[in-house]
């Protein structure tokens, strides 16, 4: 993709979504906190199914470290690693709560030294929550940066630093989304559907369907 491509590319997303959202259901920076960190190798409906249990009950550092970890345990156990979901996140509580009186912090370096927090989880929630243009790398945004010619990469972390050169600042920050609803329901894995995408004309691999 050229400059032209990538600026013609977000924008038909963006007409399309002007303002994308996650599709992880959450309240509170927290609660985006606790859904992310549970979100590793499993799907946002699994998820929000386990969250729309939980965050009634607990929806809190304070409340989950209330709860113990066998209590927590049982609201989660139907997420794939959910023991050892479980174990992070009640660290991670008992963290905020004593390092940063219950609050999230909004720094990556204090993020990552959570248990279960790496750079994409931090990456989201600094996306997400305080409005920070990052790339949190996910399957769906590694496939689509390769295959689409938009930012090739060997690894999650060559990606990221890819895009940030080449997403134009006017869609940085909603770019994360735009890209993984892509990925989601129409670049998908086994079988993208060029047939019905809105960007195949600015797509390296679209373009040679043609």
């Amino acid at each position: 993709m050229n400059k032209q491509d990538i600026e013609t590319f977000f924008a038909t997303l963006k007409a399309a979504n002007p303002t994308p959202q996650t599709e992880l259901e959450y309240s509170s920076v927290f609660e985006l906190l606790a859904a992310v960190l549970l979100s590793a190798q499993a799907t946002d409906v699994g998820v929000n199914k386990a969250t729309r249990r939980l965050f009634p009950v607990a929806n809190t550092p304070q409340r989950i470290i209330a709860l113990g970890l066998e209590g927590l345990t049982e609201y989660i156990r139907t997420i794939g690693l959910y023991r050892t979901k479980a174990q992070n996140l009640m660290k991670t509580c008992e963290i905020l709560v004593s390092q940063y009186g219950g609050k999230v912090p909004d720094t990556r370096e204090a993020l990552e030294a959570l248990p279960g927090v790496g750079r994409k989880t931090a990456n989201v929630v600094l996306n997400v929550a305080f409005g920070q243009p990052t790339m949190a790398v996910d399957t769906h945004i590694f496939r689509v940066s390769n295959r689409t010619g938009l930012a090739p990469g060997k690894t999650p972390l060559a990606v990221e630093l890819a895009l940030e050169k080449r997403v134009p600042k006017a869609y940085a920050v909603d770019s994360h989304h735009w890209l993984i609803l892509h990925g989601r329901y129409v670049c998908q894995a086994r079988r993208p559907h060029c047939e019905v995408c809105a960007v195949r004309a600015q797509c390296d691999y679209g373009r040679r369907l043609q």
